[in-house]
């Protein structure tokens, strides 16, 4: 056993839903109560524990992995003190106490499975991804590393067709592979220079931006007003209000916002 301490409130079931609910993913499986995940070249295991979850094996790489996976980045104190006077979240938060939103650990990866999401549903998507990462990755045990950009690189348009991929979303995927776009450095720019760099690359826009902010560097203020799914929690929980007013409303807590309504349609809770 490897304990693994999370700042509570700390719920690992909530934290773990979205591994569950869209389908199987081959580099995020969760099989026997455990997430499961590649770490340089090793199998990980993820489950919960009291007082935090159970990481096998626990080290400086799979600990950090795992933090990222169950968003141990967001401070959920604050947040919670901001929902309690805003009146939609007051109702939607107390029942997801504990929700920290899981985050992609790399960056890559993150970009190919918002462009693998644009304009379908997102069980297609999970379908699609599960098909190029049994394709592309490595297997370490159960699960496999997700496909690197340079192995994709050297594939085809063809050959990502052949996985579900249109046509559009495989010159997308493979002219992100081959770019030099250094992502990993990234995390050191503001949000806006983030999204600059991002857009440049064609296929990338402001929607696969904003969850890029949002779910692989975790920043505060994404707000990816462009997102149906968000569109349609706003609408939910706040009527005809516009998507972006809300956010502004929502300043500076609109990711952990995001995530919240998100979650709170998809349960039916605060309504």
């Amino acid at each position: 056993m490897g304990l693994l301490n999370f700042p509570e409130p700390y719920d690992f079931d909530l934290s773990t839903a979205r591994y569950r609910r869209w389908g199987r993913d081959p580099a995020n499986l969760w099989e026997d109560d455990a997430l499961w995940r590649a770490v340089d070249g090793r199998e990980m295991r993820v489950a919960a524990l009291d007082g935090g979850v159970d990481v096998e094996p626990l080290d400086a790489a799979t600990g950090a992995a795992a933090r990222k996976l169950l968003g141990a980045e967001f401070e959920l104190d604050p947040f919670y003190a901001f929902a309690a006077t805003e009146p939609v979240l007051a109702r939607v938060v107390p029942p997801l106490r504990g929700l920290r939103p899981p985050l992609a650990p790399d960056p890559f990866e993150s970009l190919v499975t918002s462009i693998t999401a644009q304009q379908v549903s997102l069980h297609a998507a999970f379908a699609i991804r599960a098909r190029l990462i049994e394709s592309y990755g490595v297997r370490a045990g159960r699960v496999y590393a997700f496909p690197t950009a340079e192995r994709l690189a050297l594939s085809s348009e063809e050959d990502l067709v052949a996985l579900g991929f249109s046509r559009r979303k495989a010159e997308y995927t493979l002219g992100l592979a081959r770019a030099d776009l250094g992502l990993t450095e990234l995390a050191a720019l503001e949000d806006e220079a983030v999204k600059a760099r991002l857009v440049e690359l064609r296929g990338i826009g402001e929607w696969t931006a904003d969850w890029f902010l949002a779910r692989h560097l975790a920043r505060p203020r994404a707000w990816p007003a462009g997102d149906l799914a968000l569109r349609k929690a706003v609408a939910h929980f706040y009527g005809d209000a516009d998507v972006r007013a809300v956010g502004e409303r929502l300043d500076p807590f609109q990711n952990l916002s995001a995530h919240y309504l998100l979650a709170g349609l998809y349960a039916g809770v605060g309504s």
